[in-house]
């Protein structure tokens, strides 16, 4: 349903969850995992593609890692979050724009300014760009 509404230009913002790969990591199974991944992908590619069609920019961001380490070294399920730093990949913006490392104060203020609206000064986060 994002796809055909994205396609009517009605939004100026869309956010999209895919927990797939975070619910899927909480189980410990690998193979769940790898098809939710891959699952993901497949949808990301047909939301990207639909977006940068019809003018949107898109930010992919995740808030933490999970399906990265499914395996502990002892061999033992890894059914928990990761410390893993998280991409953040801004597709579709008119400048040739390189995102910082940032904190998750830091997704709000990156939304705002791809969207071109001021930020709040009770936002304590910064742009990643």
């Amino acid at each position: 349903a994002l796809c055909e509404n994205l396609a009517k230009n009605e939004y100026q913002l869309a956010v999209l969850n895919f927990a797939n790969p975070d619910m899927v990591g909480h189980t410990g199974d690998m193979k769940a995992a790898i098809k939710a991944v891959e699952t993901i992908d497949a949808q990301l590619k047909r939301v990207i593609e639909t977006a940068n069609k019809h003018g949107y920019r898109s930010l992919i961001i995740a808030d933490h890692g999970n399906a990265d380490c499914m395996i502990k070294e002892d061999g033992s399920p890894h059914t928990a979050h990761t410390t893993a730093l998280v991409p953040a990949i801004v597709v579709n913006h008119p400048d040739d724009i390189t995102l910082h490392d940032g904190i998750l104060a830091d997704v709000s203020p990156t939304l705002l300014k791809l969207m071109g609206v001021e930020q709040p000064k009770e936002m304590t986060g910064k742009p990643l760009f």
